[in-house]
């Protein structure tokens, strides 16, 4: 397998066409808490038109938890994407997990705060809560079933589904589009257990945004990046890749050395994620150096 990269799009920007031409792409996704325009359709058929021959992955949110409505502090309450259940009071980690905040109750979508991020917090904003006693009433939100239509209509079945963790998630893709082609995001510890029970026709993702937080101690995404790379050698490894350049155009050691090592462990396709790909300098920059640290490594090749 060639040595390859996925890039999230923001749907009109003026330099989605520089990266799709760009060779280390293989296909762009669209992050559907992207705000759109018109029908869900023309969005669609206008990332078709720019993509060419190159993959379109439509990524559903399904019981990824995300922020509703904005939240202004000094606020005690933020409303949630889905109803859920879980002792309290729990911690709920906000900002990639650099925010923690106590939620003392719970009331359908909504949590009652002892505290929030001392900040405003805005709809799409992903949350995470660790408890075990946590549980997401439902899997795809009113959103993804819209782009799903959208999709058959389209006749376009490349669909990324967040926090898989059964195969009834997978099931319930397939009686809307029976055509699907589907990537499981790994996000949690239910769905690395999932992974050593996944069929063969799902392509697996290491989507490190949550599943960083989720593993629970850091050091555990290692074993859990390993653990995915095993259970699918087609595995893609995603997100928190050279954010450093979000920041500057001068990547960090870190970063470069953290991609380097997915390589080392067998990934041969990665995923940009929003951070990066909000600028054209930045993405730009990211592909360039990816290409550089990856040619090593094409045809199975080492340093």
């Amino acid at each position: 397998m060639t040595i390859s990269a996925i890039v999230t799009v923001p749907p009109y920007s003026p330099f989605i066409e520089e990266v799709a031409r760009h060779p280390i792409v293989s296909g762009l996704r669209l992050n559907t808490v992207m705000p759109t325009k018109g029908s869900l359709e023309d969005v669609i058929k206008h990332l078709q038109d720019v993509a060419g021959s190159k993959d379109i992955w439509i990524d559903l949110k399904c019981r990824q938890l995300r922020v509703a409505d904005y939240g202004v502090p000094p606020f005690t309450e933020i409303t949630l994407t889905h109803h859920i259940t879980v002792d309290t009071p729990v911690k709920a980690y906000f900002s990639d997990g650099k925010e923690i905040a106590t939620v003392l109750a719970i009331d359908g979508k909504r949590l009652i705060m002892q505290e929030g991020p001392k900040r405003v917090i805005g709809p799409g904003e992903s949350v995470n809560i660790l408890h075990p006693s946590l549980q997401i009433e439902g899997y795809f939100t009113d959103t993804d079933k819209q782009y799903i239509d959208a999709c058959v209509n389209c006749g376009h079945h490349q669909y990324m589904l967040s926090f898989v963790e059964q195969q009834q998630d997978i099931d319930q893709l397939r009686t809307y589009d029976l055509d699907a082609e589907i990537v499981a995001k790994i996000e949690s510890k239910k769905g690395l257990v999932y992974t050593k029970h996944k069929n063969n026709d799902v392509r697996l993702m290491a989507a490190r945004g949550d599943l960083f937080i989720e593993a629970g101690m850091p050091h555990k995404i290692i074993r859990a990046m390993e653990d995915i790379y095993y259970a699918d050698a087609s595995a893609i490894a995603a997100s928190r890749l050279f954010s450093s350049l979000s920041r500057s155009l001068e990547p960090s050691c870190a970063d470069i050395g953290d991609v380097d090592n997915l390589l080392r462990m067998g990934y041969k396709t990665v995923m940009f994620g929003d951070e990066i790909c909000m600028q054209r300098d930045s993405i730009i920059s990211g592909l360039n150096l990816f290409q550089a640290i990856a040619e090593p490594y094409q045809g199975g090749r080492r340093w």
